[in-house]
Order: structure tokens, then C-alpha cells, then sequence
């Protein structure tokens, strides 16, 4: 067996697959659920895995939750009742109070979005455990799905996804016990997993994380080095677009050598200034001849590339500030041609459908006040990046 046959991996598009796909995981495991999710909103579909979640813990099954304290909070206190009583084990990484959250250092966020059960299946995407109609901003539905992936896997990297999380746990239990003054259990804990997971930097399917220690660039280095190795066509969606100068350029080269680069970025945007800072950057995109689309009729999520028809990455990193610089974050990179297949052909239907595509005139014919807007939006990015000590 090679080692492109080690690995079976199927794209999830959007939370009517992934949700499915993650449920049926769950109520077939038999030892352990480990889940990490950024924002688990308990209403609609994401309501399927909190029963899930139930279910497993109630026949035996050790699972545990680990959500972010920005992204979700503290949890419902009814779910955390239920939670206790079946034995599901849940934290949250880095609680918050609103003072807290204007120090830089409390931006660092837990935004991965990543499950594995019975150290056999592995899910790992851009993927919240919230539905995909629900719109947090205004209580309300969305006219149309919000647009994101995740991929489903078996193979080798599970154990890379299992570790990682395992990581992630013992520190946080090992905080737990310090402020608990338990020194000795805080110990145990880091010692009852690798604090320096093994992930192979080479390989079919892999794990690409970046947090503040060990990891801070790989992801954009991954990112990089893909996009030099181009030769044909780069078709990219990222929710957030502000990248750094090493990556922007590397998209323009791309460009100037003649490979076709298509972006999918939001249309239409869930917080104004990170739209608007990104739009700051078309003008030198689109003079290289990147071609760039705005998705209208949701929300768009995704974090994904395809390269070549060969090279992918699904995960949950924007190519923005906050997800190269601050926050932990989990992609998969593969070289798979199926699912560079079904990726690809995912977003040029997107972007066919339900794009609109910026216009190199249009986008210099901006009225003064819109180009004084996205230079301040731009401005204000750059300033966040400033306080975190990191130039960018």
C-alpha cells in the first residue's frame, strides 16, 4: 500500500455535509470523541451534535469538548447540567471578561475546528458548530447558506489531528490545576501527553497547525511555497484577506508568470473593517491580473486553495492577520487529485453562479470617500497587528 492509499479523504461541503457526516462519526464511536470548535452555537443543526455528544458519553464513550471563550462563551447552563450528568467532558480555552479582550494577548484564540473519534476518522475544516442559515450578528436566518468546507479523513494524519488535540487538552487541565494550586496533578497532566506532537512535514495528507510557539508561520508558509510552485491556475477563497507582504507578492508573481489566479472573497461581509482593509489591496492584485470575485448571497467561510488541480488546503486559517499571527489554527494540505477535483469544481461553480467579479476599472473609478475607507480600515489592521509586538 502506498501512501496515497493510507488515506481515504472526502470534502464536506458546508454544514449540510459536514454536520451529517460528524454526527454518524460520533454516535459510532466506541472509546473516545475528541472535538475542538471556535464558535457551538446550540440551535439548529449544530443542536444535532450537542445530542450526539449525549448519546456517546451516556454508553461509555470518554468525550471531550473544548470550545473557545471568545467564539462561544461561557456554555448554556442547561447543556452543561445535561453534559455533567452523562459524563461529557467540556472546557473553555481562555475565558474572557470584556476588559480582558481589549489586551492584545487575548486575542489569541482558539479557531481551530477539528474532531477525532477513536483515533480513526478525523474532521478538520473552517466549519463552526453553528447552522448554516442561522446569522449571529442579527438573530436572525441568512438568505442563503454561508458558504464553507471541511474534509473528512482516515489514514495516518488522524494521529497527527489526535495528538495535537491531546496536546491542547493537558495544557489546559494542567492551567486548571495551577490555579488550583496543584502542582503535582498540573504535572501529571502535562506529562500524560506529547508536548511536542510529531507532525510530518512531508507527505500525501498532512497537518499544517500554527500557534505562538513551535508553529508561528507554517500555515503561511504552506501557503507560500505552494503558490511559487504554481505553473497553471491558484483558485483561493478566504473569508478574511489581508495577507502579509511575502504572501501578497507571492500571489502577484504568480499572476505575472501567467498562471490564472482567482480569489472568492466576501461580498457579502460580516464585520466591516476587515472587508474594507482587504479591498485596500485590490488595486495591485488586480494589476498583476488576479482575478478577483465577491461572493452575494451569504456569508463565505471558507479557508481553502487548490493549486494545479493537485496541491490543496482545507482548514480553518484566514489569510488575515488575526489567523496567521495570533490565533491556533489547524489546515490539511494534500496532494490528492480527487479531492483537488471536487474542490475546485465547487468554487468555480461559485464563482460562476453566485460571484461577482471586481472590475480593474470599476475598482479605480472608487469615489474618494470609499478609498479614504478602505485606507483606514487597512490602517486600523496594520495598528491591532502593532500591539501584538509582530510586523506583518
Amino acid at each position: 500500500m502506498n501512501a496515497r492509499d493510507a488515506h481515504t479523504i472526502e470534502l464536506l461541503c458546508g454544514g449540510v455535509a459536514f454536520f451529517p457526516a460528524l454526527v454518524t462519526a460520533i454516535d459510532q464511536a466506541q472509546q473516545e470523541v475528541r472535538l475542538e470548535t471556535y464558535i457551538f452555537d446550540f440551535q439548529g443543526a449544530a443542536l444535532d451534535v450537542a445530542h450526539a455528544l449525549t448519546r456517546a458519553a451516556q454508553r461509555g464513550v470518554r468525550v471531550m469538548l473544548v470550545v473557545d471563550g471568545a467564539g462561544t462563551g461561557a456554555l448554556p447552563e442547561l447543556w452543561c447540567h445535561r453534559w455533567d450528568e452523562v459524563g461529557v467532558q467540556y472546557r473553555v480555552y481562555a475565558p474572557i471578561t470584556t476588559p480582558e479582550f481589549w489586551k492584545p494577548l487575548r486575542w489569541r484564540r482558539l479557531h481551530r475546528k477539528l474532531c477525532v473519534v477513536d483515533q480513526r476518522i478525523g474532521f478538520c475544516g473552517g466549519v463552526n458548530l453553528i447552522d448554516d442559515w442561522l446569522d449571529p450578528h442579527v438573530d436572525g436566518r441568512l438568505p442563503a447558506p454561508r458558504l464553507d468546507y471541511a474534509v473528512r479523513v482516515k489514514g495516518p494524519v488522524v494521529q497527527s489531528l489526535h495528538d495535537t488535540m491531546r496536546q491542547l487538552w493537558s495544557r489546559i487541565e494542567a492551567v486548571r490545576e495551577l490555579k488550583e494550586k496543584d502542582i503535582a496533578k498540573a504535572l501529571d497532566a502535562l506529562l500524560g501527553a506529547e508536548q511536542v506532537p510529531q507532525l510530518p512535514k512531508r507527505g500525501v495528507v498532512r497537518l499544517v497547525l500554527r500557534d505562538n510557539v513551535r508553529h508561528r508561520v507554517d500555515i503561511e508558509r504552506s501557503y507560500r511555497r505552494a503558490i511559487a510552485r504554481a505553473r497553471h491556475t491558484i483558485v483561493l477563497a478566504s473569508a478574511y484577506f489581508f495577507p502579509g507582504v511575502r504572501l501578497l507578492r507571492a500571489l502577484v508573481m504568480a499572476a505575472q508568470r501567467g498562471v490564472r489566479v482567482r480569489l472568492l472573497l466576501q461580498g457579502h461581509y460580516e464585520y466591516f473593517v476587515p472587508y474594507r482593509a482587504g479591498r485596500h489591496l485590490y488595486g495591485q492584485l488586480l494589476a498583476a491580473g488576479v482575478e478577483i470575485y465577491e461572493y452575494q448571497p451569504s456569508y463565505l467561510h471558507a479557508k481553502v486553495a487548490v493549486i494545479d488541480q493537485q496541491w490543496v488546503t482545507v482548514g480553518s486559517s484566514n489569510l488575515d492577520p488575526l489567523s496567521l499571527l495570533l490565533a491556533r489554527e489547524a489546515n490539511v494540505v494534500a496532494r490528492v487529485p480527487s479531492l483537488a477535483a471536487d474542490l475546485q469544481a465547487s468554487l468555480l461553480q461559485a464563482i460562476a453562479v453566485h460571484a461577482k467579479r471586481i472590475q480593474p476599472k470599476a475598482y479605480l473609478q472608487r469615489t474618494w470617500w470609499q478609498r479614504w475607507v478602505d485606507a483606514t480600515a487597512a490602517a486600523v489592521l496594520r495598528f491591532g497587528v502593532f500591539l501584538t509586538g509582530r510586523r506583518f
